[in-house]
């Protein structure tokens, strides 16, 4: 699985590789904009329209709402789920913390939709490449210690669950939600909103975001960050549509030559190879987080057969030497002059 920076969910900033075109040829009062520190970056929140809003009410109900997420779904600092680690290890029956059940359940169901490449149960695998950690260091796991971790490793069928009682069934299980949770988190803010009486806003979560609404006469823009750096180009959004991107840029660190990154694939242990980054489009923010990662996970060529496994009709990646995309999201997204043409990939 994976994490990215000091914060439940993966790191913020740049994280995923798409951010709000600030200036895209429109008045800059057709908008309102917050910002708010969370998951250890700033956070950014578009109004619109401007000027009809009671912002102070907004500003703080997020933020609280955001400490509130922060603490308890955090993989490594003390809050619910560091908690829950702690019980489920055990093998013991116990009350769950009511926030950390959507995560379960909803890491259960990404399982079984990934056919096991998404696994949150894999915590100790992260913790052991050394992503448990505000700042990612090595050394990496030696041969060893992978073998141990890999031999019958835990998943979300090694949780039983009975109402609020759970109990774990594997002594390694060690759950770990960096690859869902801030889809879960984007959904929460965006229904926090739509109580709060906002008709149209943009959620930007260090680039994982969404929209609510959409101004009257134009869809929300943004651009999609190449992850060797700058922009591939930009795409249009419209009302309820997430866009989320899992990249090997996001977090890791430098050992012996070697750049380490923080999303890991469950069958050999070790970062993902092949794949730069993976863009999601869809309207469900915890099935664009997860399959994000997912498809990064599933690699160059079997990347369009876990698409359809998860349902995924809009799809970019980029791999070591070009930019391939499903159809769909080939129609809609606009591509810098200086980038190579999309390279559209059927699904299965």
């Amino acid at each position: 699985m994976i994490h990215k920076a000091p914060t439940l969910i993966r790191p913020l900033i740049l994280l995923l590789a798409v951010s709000l075109l600030a200036a895209c040829g429109r008045d800059e009062s057709d908008t309102e904009q917050l910002a708010f520190y969370a998951f250890g970056t700033l956070v950014d929140l578009t109004l619109h329209p401007p000027g009809v809003y009671d912002i102070e009410t907004i500003e703080a109900a997020v933020q609280e709402e955001l400490d509130v997420l922060h603490a308890s779904w955090h993989a490594w600092e003390p809050g619910s789920l560091g908690r829950t680690n702690e019980l489920l290890a055990l093998q013991g029956e116990f009350s769950a913390p009511p926030s950390v059940l959507p995560l379960i359940e909803r890491g259960r169901a990404m399982q079984d939709l990934s056919a096991g490449l998404f696994n949150p149960a894999l915590g100790k695998l992260v913790a052991a490449w050394g992503f448990h950690q505000d700042e990612p260091r090595g050394p990496p796991p030696d041969a060893a210690t992978l073998a141990e971790l890999l031999d019958d490793p835990p998943g979300m069928q090694d949780i039983e669950r009975s109402g609020v009682r759970l109990r774990g069934t594997h002594p390694d299980l060690q759950l770990d939600f960096g690859g869902l949770a801030k889809g879960l988190a984007v959904e929460r803010i965006l229904e926090l909103l739509d109580e709060l009486g906002v008709e149209a806003a943009i959620f930007n979560a260090g680039g994982d975001l969404m929209t609510l609404g959409r101004p009257q006469e134009r869809a929300w823009r943004v651009r999609i960050r190449h992850p060797r750096g700058g922009t591939l180009g930009g795409i249009e959004l419209e009302a309820g549509e997430a866009l989320f991107t899992s990249g090997d840029y996001e977090r890791g660190y430098e050992w012996d030559g070697e750049y380490i990154h923080h999303v890991i694939d469950p069958r050999s242990g070790r970062p993902s190879q092949g794949v730069a980054s993976a863009t999601i489009l869809h309207r469900d923010p915890a099935l664009a987080d997860a399959a994000a990662t997912t498809l990064m996970i599933a690699g160059p060529d079997a990347w369009p057969e876990y698409a359809r496994k998860m349902g995924i009709e809009y799809a970019l990646l980029v791999l070591d030497d070009r930019i391939e995309a499903t159809a769909a999201l080939a129609e809609r997204v606009e591509l810098n002059p200086d980038h190579d043409p999309l390279v559209v990939r059927e699904q299965p």
